[in-house]
């Protein structure tokens, strides 16, 4: 996660486990067994709860641009 600046949605695709799961192992878990390493992990979910909206508002103009694309190649 730290190295790949991960999202939870992407670790959690890696590893097969729930979204919820790995934010308890990063948040909760981790403090317990190395807590200097969840020092960084919480600064990278930090960054990535900063940017997630910008994420969404990309998502979201991908996803209209290709609904206009197969609209308009429909068309044809």
């Amino acid at each position: 996660m730290i190295e790949a600046k991960a999202t939870v949605r992407q670790t959690a695709k890696k590893f097969g486990i729930s979204k919820s799961t790995v934010h308890k192992d990063m948040v909760e878990r981790l403090v317990q067994i190395n807590p200097e390493l969840a020092g960084e992990v919480r600064e990278v979910l930090n960054v990535n709860k900063q940017e997630r909206h910008i994420r969404g508002g990309m998502a979201t103009k991908e996803k209209y641009q290709r609904r206009l694309q197969a609209c308009s190649n429909n068309e044809k």
